[in-house]
């Protein structure tokens, strides 16, 4: 029996029913399933860290089972810090013991008069006192729980949730994290420190799917890309992204960085010491790393590309060290490291054109002394940490007197660390993406990867240039694929590295393994409509919030000021005056969303896709 299960915060009441089967596979599951339940019963009208607002963990029908990487799970609510559609995902083993405990989700609501864990054992749920929890790091308070209770799988907040940080992340498996659209401030409203789960069952399934995912497993396992991330991680690309000029630094005044020899994946490899990955999957992309000695001491899984690339070139850092530390503390205190980069280095450009100053740090940029401290002042909300853990647009706000000219952001979330004006689909990606600017929302890589295969698969027509990075023609055609096929990821609760990083497995595959699995005939085809389902609920759900065509920009910065790219051995330019011409990939974009100019689903396309009941919204 599949369950979903309402936690009432504010009656100290568990409620456990049986999943809606039709709803939950319309919408494929996990992120989709949310999705519906967060249009359905939260509205405009309340705020992010009213208890009003639902915090959703869901799976998806994926979870848990012997499919390649099928250990994700999503976190969903409206954002403290978009004030719209907010969802995060997450990895390791969390997710797939929520599974066999037999949940499709768990929907929180209300909020705790005292703080409180909900402990679930299989089909028993009980909410227990955390008081003695409170203040205590994810790492500390997962620890406690594993003790006191064998064999749980934790996920928690730090202190920059409990001190509802706008950015916080929940933790879970000590340092996979759900981090982004500050969901961790969510938890931490409703006085909800953790979920702690343990369960013993399994999903059923036959053996022809069981035949089916040890083929598909080793698919995976055996790709190009897959070894390449074995071996290096995503620490590989910090050298070809500096090439290429794809290296966002010093708050992207920059797209290279001249240090990024120190911080490669080759440096990062003296201190790894041993790789690991999350419940069934074949590709263990995760490094564990090690400082032995100094001031910046530590062990931590990680870091990964966007953590190393937001604590070390965005704020102008070249000491590897302190970004392993740096990366550790976020875990800990439960924070993203990419909002965190971002704000930090808001704060530095802040203060290189005088708008900013600081009595005990220097804001200088590449200065690591100010960059871990206020890592911690973020998360305990003391001095200059107070403004920058609103978030970089309230930040500027507060700031005034031009600062928003430095905020780094769309819709109010802060840009991940890829550069618009030379990769163009991240461009269109990051102002589409339904939760502010998002790497994993459309994670368009056919292009960077020159991928070939891909491209004469779903886009002989716009064959070659859709491989060109510059070329912003298909880039429309390339982010409404990927936007569909990460959805279909999500909702079916798989890792992204298996589907639209390298493409080791095509939805060809997805909708094989998933019709076998719930036995009904789905191809491909039909799993990429799900996927655009979900993304029209999506923008549905923040058109309602009032978004539109001039929500889904870029930071001024990036649309005003034109990026050069340098050979980094002799300094000679070798590309110079790049720029992004968003409105008319936008255009195109929202003519093959079957959208208004204004970016606004039309009621053909919410019929075709079967969300006729939205259109009352429109």
């Amino acid at each position: 029996m599949e369950l979903t299960a309402e936690i009432n915060l504010s009656e100290n009441q568990v409620k456990v029913k049986e999943t809606e089967k039709e709803l939950y596979s319309k919408f494929l599951g996990s992120r989709g399933y949310a999705a519906k339940i967060l249009y359905d019963r939260v509205g405009p009208e309340v705020d992010p860290l009213d208890p009003e607002n639902l915090l959703i963990f869901s799976t998806g029908p994926l979870t848990g089972t012997p499919w390649p990487t099928s250990a994700r799970y999503t976190l969903t609510g409206k954002s403290p810090l978009t004030g719209i559609y907010g969802y995060s995902n997450s990895s390791g083993y969390f997710g797939p013991e929520l599974k066999k405990a037999g949940f499709d989700a768990l929907v929180f609501s209300g909020k705790s008069p005292e703080p409180k864990v909900l402990f679930i054992e299989n089909q028993d749920l009980r909410l227990i006192s955390a008081e003695k929890y409170w203040g205590m790091t994810t790492k500390e308070v997962e620890a406690e729980l594993k003790e006191r209770f064998s064999g749980v799988k934790v996920a928690s907040i730090g202190p920059a949730g409990e001190n509802l940080v706008k950015f916080s992340s929940v933790v879970n498996d000590y340092s996979r994290t759900a981090a982004r659209c500050g969901l961790g401030a969510v938890m931490g409203s409703k006085n909800l420190k953790a979920v702690a789960v343990k369960g013993q069952g399994e999903a059923n399934y036959s053996s022809k799917f069981a035949d089916i995912a040890k083929q598909m497993m080793q698919k995976v396992g055996g790709h190009p890309g897959s070894k390449s991330l074995r071996r290096w991680g995503t620490a590989h690309l910090i050298g070809p992204k500096n090439v290429r000029g794809d290296l966002p630094t010093r708050n992207h005044q920059y797209a290279q960085f001249k240090d990024a020899d120190q911080i490669d994946a080759e440096s990062l490899d003296e201190y790894v010491t041993k790789n690991s990955g999350c419940y069934s999957c074949p590709i263990a992309c995760s490094r564990h790393s090690k400082v032995e000695k100094g001031e910046y001491k530590s062990e931590v899984e990680g870091p990964e590309y966007e953590t190393m690339d937001s604590l070390g070139p965005l704020v102008g850092n070249g000491d590897l060290e302190s970004i392993i530390y740096g990366n550790l503390l976020c875990n800990l205190l439960g924070i993203d490291t990419i909002s965190t980069g971002v704000v930090i280095a808001f704060a530095m450009e802040c203060h290189e054109n005088g708008l900013l100053d600081s009595e005990n740090l220097s804001l200088e940029w590449g200065d690591s002394e100010t960059i871990i401290q206020l890592i911690k002042d973020i998360s305990h909300r003391k001095g200059l940490g107070k403004t920058l853990a609103e978030g970089v647009q309230e930040a500027a706000s507060i700031i005034g007197d031009g600062a928003s000219y430095y905020a780094m952001h769309v819709k109010g979330m802060e840009m991940p660390r890829q550069e618009p004006r030379v990769c163009k689909s991240y461009g269109l990606a990051h102002s589409t993406s339904n939760r502010g600017a998002d790497h994993l929302y459309a994670l368009p890589t056919i292009d960077l990867t020159n991928n070939e295969e891909v491209g004469e698969n779903f886009f002989s027509e716009c064959m070659p240039e859709v491989l060109d990075h510059v070329d912003e023609t298909c880039k429309p055609n390339m982010i409404v694929f990927t936007e569909a096929y990460n959805a279909i990821s999500d909702a079916l609760g798989v890792c992204k590295f298996s589907t639209t990083e390298n493409f080791a497995l095509y939805p060809e595959d997805l909708a094989r393994g998933l019709s076998t699995f719930e036995e009904f005939e789905l191809d491909g085809k039909a799993l990429i409509k799900a996927g655009e389902r979900i993304v029209n609920l999506e923008r549905m759900y923040n058109h309602r919030q009032g978004i539109d065509r001039s929500d889904d920009q870029l930071p001024e910065r990036i649309l005003e000021e034109k990026m050069s790219i340098y050979d980094m051995d002799t300094g000679e330019p070798l590309e110079e005056g790049l720029e992004v011409d968003l409105e008319s990939m936008l255009d195109r974009y929202y003519e093959l969303r079957g959208w208004s100019q204004d970016g606004i689903p039309k009621p053909a396309k919410l019929e075709e896709l079967k969300l006729d009941d939205l259109i009352e919204d429109i």
